[in-house]
């Protein structure tokens, strides 16, 4: 694809073909995690590329990895979706094929594109495994895709996301069900006064001045919570990273863990609501990390699942899909703000380094 070549789908600006709804086929894109423990280091590498991360550092991370023998849950989890997408399409109707990228590891979006090129679609819808509105969530999941076609070729496919979820009914009863559940684990005497914790990945500070991410997870959070009909709730933040210098959004888990010991606090929920499924962060920030600080505080700590294939998120996908091949169907939401748009705005959720992203109209000449 030259530089001068017209974007099949910029970071920015609408498709003007978006209104012909002639979709061929379907791409999940996600963050991709390794499988085996020859995986953990050159995923590592991938995904802190560019950053200057000391490989000292990088070790020091996989030995979270190590623990779970080197497999992150995610690809599979994704295989798992697709799956179920698959059936929950064929039962409406709905007859387009289903293909699965990664940013950071196999399948690589490339690769995946290659394969749907030379299979003769032409044009795709893109789920991305993110609820959430922000440039590490969204916008650069779109620069990926939009590199991925530099790659392939002139004649890649045409990628055009669905929209955000976080506000969907669907997404909603996913994860309210995955903490009734938790809540269940607690006698009928203590379930009342039960704290319910949704933690999410921290961002930068500036990048999420540049975004909706926090107001979009306290939104979904409390629509969770009222749902559950918990007593109090709190939104927190896990697996921070980078320069301790830089403010990212806090508190983090544990220490609000702590906090509410000291405050009398027992019994506690952790519903990682800002993940749409287990990964090592997961397993590890909350599973292990999170779950020993209860142990050693004296509290009860249940950690919530994440949507994955619950029947509800999996009719969610069904139905953004739905809203793109024909106009006339429903956008739903429910809580206190509207759909987000089908096309990113201009400019939207950009890095948040006080620079645009790259992808930029206004940065091309840069």
């Amino acid at each position: 694809m030259s530089a001068t070549a017209p974007l099949k789908q910029p970071a920015d600006n609408v498709d003007p073909r978006l209104d012909q709804r002639d979709y061929d086929s379907i791409i999940v894109v996600s963050f991709g995690g390794p499988e085996g423990m020859d995986d953990i280091l050159p995923f590592l590498e991938n995904v802190t590329r560019g950053r200057g991360i000391p490989r000292e550092r990088l070790v020091e991370v996989g030995h979270h990895y190590e623990l779970f023998g080197g497999v992150s849950p995610i690809n599979q989890q994704n295989r798992d979706l697709i799956a179920a997408l698959e059936v929950e399409l064929a039962a409406h109707g709905i007859n387009l094929p289903v293909y699965f990228g990664n940013r950071n590891w196999d399948p690589y979006l490339a690769d995946t594109l290659r394969e749907m090129r030379d299979a003769g679609h032409k044009r795709a819808l893109a789920f991305f495994t993110s609820a959430f509105s922000s440039y590490s969530g969204c916008r650069q999941y779109r620069e990926n895709v939009f590199v991925a076609q530099t790659e392939v070729g002139e004649d890649a496919p045409e990628v055009l996301k669905l929209r955000t979820f976080y506000n969907h009914p669907g997404f909603i009863e996913a994860n309210a069900d995955r903490v009734r559940t938790a809540l269940d684990t607690f006698s009928d005497d203590r379930r009342a006064g039960v704290h319910v914790v949704f933690t999410a990945h921290s961002i930068p500070n500036a990048m999420a001045d540049a975004c909706r991410y926090a107001d979009q997870l306290s939104e979904a959070s409390r629509l969770v919570a009222e749902s559950v009909g918990a007593a109090s709730h709190t939104v927190v933040y896990q697996s921070r990273s980078g320069s301790p210098q830089i403010p990212w959004l806090e508190p983090d888990v544990c220490d609000h863990l702590q906090e509410l010991h000291d405050a009398g606090t027992n019994d506690v929920v952790i519903s990682p609501v800002g993940f749409v499924s287990d990964h090592i962060e997961v397993l590890y920030d909350l599973d292990v990390e999170a779950k020993n600080l209860g142990d050693e505080l004296g509290m009860t700590v249940v950690r919530a699942g994440t949507a994955g294939t619950h029947p509800a998120f999996v009719a969610m996908i069904r139905e953004l899909i739905q809203e793109r091949l024909d106009g006339t169907v429903e956008k739903r939401v429910v809580g206190r703000f509207g759909p987000n748009p089908d096309v990113c705005p201009n400019n939207c959720c950009q890095p948040g380094n006080g620079k645009p992203s790259p992808w930029d109209p206004a940065a091309a000449d840069a």
